[in-house]
């Protein structure tokens, strides 16, 4: 579903006379270790800013942790190969924390009864896709469901357990 969005925004970006909002778009299929699907990732990337769209399903009732980490890897089973969270203006972690916080700290994704969740979270402040804080370089991003809620303010990682799903984000 999001991939015909993506498509759909750049064919759309493509046709207008005017100047484009968005700048690109970025896309992922976060798995588990044994390489089930558990959601998507949109991340259309407009001037200035990045909106981070989830969509979960399959996944255990409960709150989790997600984060946008600085390489495109998704190795399992630990996904350490993810690297740390994308972290360009190196804060600390948690939106609660008086030190700051990192650019890849996201809202916790709720997953209901019916197993499925989604998340919708604007990053502002990054300059968008190639701007101050790119999210993208010459080792890509990533997109990481944690084992736990995010406590926003524990640092690296918001208290929020291992690394259980994974999405190497493509543009």
């Amino acid at each position: 579903m999001f991939k015909a969005v993506t498509m759909a925004v750049a064919a759309a970006a493509a046709a207008s006379s005017a100047p484009a909002n968005i700048l690109g778009a970025a896309s992922a299929q976060i798995r588990t270790p044994d390489g089930t699907v558990v959601g998507s990732a949109l991340i259309p990337i407009r001037s200035g800013v990045i909106v981070v769209r989830i969509a979960a399903s399959g996944m255990r009732p409960g709150r989790y942790a997600v984060h946008l980490h600085a390489v495109g890897r998704c190795d399992g089973p630990a996904f350490e190969s993810a690297g740390p969270h994308w972290n360009p203006t190196a804060r600390q972690h948690g939106r609660l924390n008086p030190q700051g916080h990192h650019l890849g700290d996201l809202p916790n994704l709720d997953i209901g009864a019916n197993r499925t969740g989604r998340l919708e979270f604007t990053i502002p402040g990054t300059g968008g896709w190639d701007g101050a804080h790119p999210l993208f370089d010459a080792d890509g991003a990533s997109i990481v469901i944690h084992a736990g809620p995010d406590d926003y303010r524990t640092d690296p990682s918001g208290n929020s357990g291992g690394r259980v799903a994974c999405g190497i984000l493509n543009y």
